[in-house]
């Protein structure tokens, strides 16, 4: 087992890098040692969120990777698309650790990156050397790398809901449908009139259809495990609560199976995975069943009548979806039980 690390985070005032300051402080082997904000450079971390009061950090104000280097040994980056992509190869150059918890890394095609982020992507050599961190699914390809791109929230509801089902078979990739709806903290803290208070609270409603970034993400990693190419339909709503994503997904069944065969195939594939969490017969998860925590809970309904299946995948937008899977990754970057620092249990209610 490795010794314990230093962390630094850049982008650390936005709420993923606060969720990562609050896990991170009761993980056994990782010590927060630095914290970056080109928008707070300077002001300690509790002058705009009170609750770290007792967190005392290095506040660096500029990305200087020799600096970093002599504070951390690894990095982690909570900052909005497009930032990531010019900061992380002279901070892998500097030889630190990179875990990116924006999207400028998860797709492998460049021009796929700039049609949905409407940015300039990073260079292919560093979107090729990047492993994608679905730690349930990749995580023996993490273990002593230095690059993880942490997958997207919406993503990791979603495929840990689906993957199961299409590498078995279970299901036709090409009838998937994807009903999403995430809290507004998946929006980040900078008010917009679409989070302002009298706009969403007692409303409900769709948002980039067709249009969301994390759509390619999905398919990719679908195309990934069914071998061939995946298109889905994937929609996002937005909900009047501050955290938890609900991914519910429609897809026609191959072959006879009832309920109880998806329960058991999900149980045999996230076996010793102790972060997913599958439902009994006839019981839905909900978002507040997994609220603050790292679990990813997954339930089922086989509708006979339509020969399709109703998979219902839910977790915390800043832990598993952000945060926790983040600190997941480091966890098996260093060799680590991937539990280290994560087992709580969700608060309720």
């Amino acid at each position: 087992m490795n010794e314990n690390v230093r962390v630094a985070i850049i982008g650390s005032t936005g709420y993923g890098g606060v969720e990562l300051i609050r896990l991170l402080a009761s993980h056994p082997r990782a010590e927060v040692t630095s914290v970056i904000s080109s928008s707070s450079a300077g002001a300690p971390i509790a002058e705009g969120y009170p609750h770290l009061t007792e967190i005392r950090t290095d506040l660096l104000d500029d990305v200087d990777p020799a600096l970093i280097k002599g504070k951390a040994d690894v990095v982690f980056l909570a900052t909005p698309a497009g930032v990531a992509a010019k900061l992380v190869p002279s901070l892998l150059d500097a030889g630190l650790k990179v875990i990116d918890i924006s999207g400028d890394f998860r797709l492998k095609s460049r021009d796929s990156y700039k049609e949905w982020y409407k940015k300039e992507p990073a260079d292919q050599a560093y979107i090729d050397q990047a492993v994608y961190g679905l730690a349930e699914v990749y995580g023996n390809g993490v273990n002593g790398v230095d690059f993880v791109s942490n997958p997207g929230c919406y993503p990791t509801a979603t495929l840990l809901g689906l993957i199961p089902a299409v590498s078995a078979g279970f299901i036709d990739p090409s009838t998937i449908i994807i009903d999403a709806k995430s809290g507004v903290s998946g929006a980040g803290r900078g008010a917009s009139l679409g989070t302002h208070y009298s706009e969403l609270n007692e409303n409900f409603k769709a948002y980039k259809l067709n249009q969301h970034q994390h759509i390619p993400e999905i398919e990719q990693t679908l195309s990934d495990i069914a071998g061939r190419p995946v298109v889905t339909t994937f929609s996002t709503h937005l909900v009047p609560m501050t955290r938890g994503i609900m991914s519910t997904m429609y897809a026609t069944i191959q072959g006879d199976h009832a309920a109880e065969d998806f329960i058991a195939l999900y149980r045999q594939y996230y076996e010793g995975r102790k972060f997913v969490r599958i439902r009994p017969l006839g019981v839905t998860p909900a978002t507040k069943e997994v609220w603050g925590s790292n679990y990813c809970d997954i339930g089922f309904a086989v509708d006979k009548r339509t020969g399709r299946v109703t998979i219902v995948s839910v977790i915390d937008n800043l832990v598993k979806g952000a945060a926790g899977q983040a600190i997941q990754n480091l966890n098996l970057m260093m060799g680590w039980d991937e539990t280290l620092g994560l087992q709580f249990v969700p608060a309720y209610p």
